[in-house]
């Protein structure tokens, strides 16, 4: 029994050698090429990166979706390159791509939202309705200078100094207001007059304030306009406008210096007030 055991083994060791043997070419033939393969692809993929690197800078595509995009285009070429590899060593690649799928799919049902701020952040970074360094506002009541845009998320930092990370689903949702895309930005505040006043002068006199501003622009025309009949006072409209740089130093000086006019003018710029009228029988 023990002479049969040994007689089988040795057997199927010479069987395995023997198999080895001539399969060995193929073997070694299979892993020259696939190490070849795997080096000629490497530099096929750092070649590809310069190229497109220089074709984004070219474009002048916006820094984060550069680095962005190089990723996603990197990782997709290094798992072709995998697939590639191991079909040559003549691994079934059906398995990787089923495993792939559910890994995606998984990923994709966990990360819901993330996958929204992500799409967003794209869209952001594509049609570009602001950049670093705007004065935006949007729909939720953040406002405040761009500092940042990154594939999940949009950074303002506020007047006061204080940053605000905003969701990128948020923002492309919806509306967004954009204070500096068009290079200009226009003051439009309301000075209330009391119904006493001599509404023409009254507007001749806050339309020389803006005229002797020194900021406001003479094109588009400033103006003095008559909105709104209110509880206590009639309000004017003041608008002008100039450069981004120079907004809130215009504003400020345009609101003291209307002030000013108008108290010189004597025309009262009243406070809400009620009048209280007492009937008593006789």
């Amino acid at each position: 029994m023990k002479d049969l055991n040994l007689s089988n083994v040795q057997d199927n060791w010479e069987n395995f050698i023997t198999s080895a043997i001539a399969m060995a070419p193929r073997l070694i033939t299979a892993l020259v090429s696939a190490i070849l393969i795997f080096i000629v692809g490497r530099w096929i993929i750092g070649l590809l990166k310069k190229l497109i690197r220089k074709a984004f800078i070219k474009k002048e595509v916006e820094l984060s979706l550069q680095k962005f995009l190089l990723n996603v285009i990197t990782w997709s070429l290094n798992i072709l390159l995998f697939i590639i590899v191991v079909t040559q060593l003549g691994v079934q690649t059906s398995a990787f791509v089923a495993m792939i799928g559910a890994a995606g799919l998984a990923i994709g049902l966990a990360l819901q939202g993330s996958l929204a701020n992500f799409a967003g952040g794209i869209l952001i970074l594509m049609l570009k309705p602001f950049k670093v360094g705007d004065y935006i506002e949007v729909k939720s009541g953040e406002s405040g200078t761009v500092h940042e845009i990154d594939i999940f998320h949009t950074r303002l930092i506020t007047p006061q100094n204080q940053m605000v990370i905003i969701p990128n689903g948020d923002v492309s949702n919806n509306s967004i207001t954009n204070y500096t895309h068009l290079g200009t930005r226009r003051t439009w505040f309301n000075i209330g007059v009391s119904y006493n006043a001599n509404l023409n002068e009254a507007k001749k006199i806050l339309l020389g304030v803006i005229k002797d501003n020194q900021y406001a622009f003479e094109s588009p025309a400033p103006q003095v306009v008559v909105t709104e009949l209110g509880d206590s006072a009639i309000n004017l409209s003041i608008r002008a406008t100039t450069s981004l740089d120079n907004f809130w130093t215009m504003n400020e000086e345009l609101i003291i210096n209307c002030k000013r006019a108008l108290d010189n003018a004597g025309i009262e710029i009243p406070f809400p007030q009620r009048d209280l009228h007492i009937y008593q029988n006789a």
